[in-house]
This record gives C-alpha cells, structure tokens and sequence, in this order.
C-alpha cells in the first residue's frame, strides 16, 4: 500500500508560480514511476508529467514551464509551475505506480486556482 498526500495548491495570478509536493508513505521503495495529473471542472483526468529514476516526462501543455522533481531522503515529489495560465485551473493529483503488482495509487488532490 502506498499513501499519497498533495499540498501545496491555492490561488494565484497569471504568470505566477506554484510548487506543489507530494508526500509518499507506505511502500515507497517499490514505487516504480509516479506523476502528477489534472482534472479540470467538466473535463477528464489529463497526465501533467511523470518521473522515473531515469527519466521524466512532459505533457506539451507543461513543457516549459513545469518542472518534476522527486527527494527520495523526503519521500516527497514535487511539481514547479511557473508561468501559470488561467486554463492550468484543476484539480492536481499525485499518482504512484507498482510495476511489480500493476498497481497504482492516487492522492486527494489539491486545487489550484489561476485567476486576477
């Protein structure tokens, strides 16, 4: 079982920055990828980016100016978001992925808001 918890959300203004995080509890040492997805009002689930021990991965709606990063001593991710836009308004989900038991685990979410 893995644990996700999501903070870090809230409003801000166009052009602004945000730095979501993820805190991981359980068993995190068989996590094999995890990433951060969106869902806006109305609208499906989307992939925002992933990362890995040896790679990460953009949506090109993120390419530029998110950035994935992951501290494994923290057992936490984290998401960049700068420049924001007003369609980057969602709700932002940590996800976990097991490749071993195909498994995958998400958060609550955390809401971000990009509005003047």
């Amino acid at each position: 079982q893995v644990q996700l918890v999501e903070s870090g959300g809230g409003l801000v203004q166009p052009g602004g920055s945000l730095r979501l995080s993820c805190a991981a509890s359980g068993s995190i040492a068989r996590i094999s990828a995890m990433g951060w997805y969106r869902q806006a009002t109305g609208k499906q689930r989307e992939l925002v980016a992933t990362i890995t021990t040896s790679s990460t991965n953009y949506a090109d709606s993120a390419k530029g100016r998110f950035t994935i990063s992951r501290d494994n001593a923290k057992n936490t991710m984290y998401l960049q978001m700068n420049s924001l836009k007003p369609e980057d308004t969602a709700v932002y989900y940590c996800n976990a992925f097991i490749i071993a038991t195909s498994m995958e685990y998400w958060g609550k979410g955390t809401l971000v808001t990009v509005s003047s």
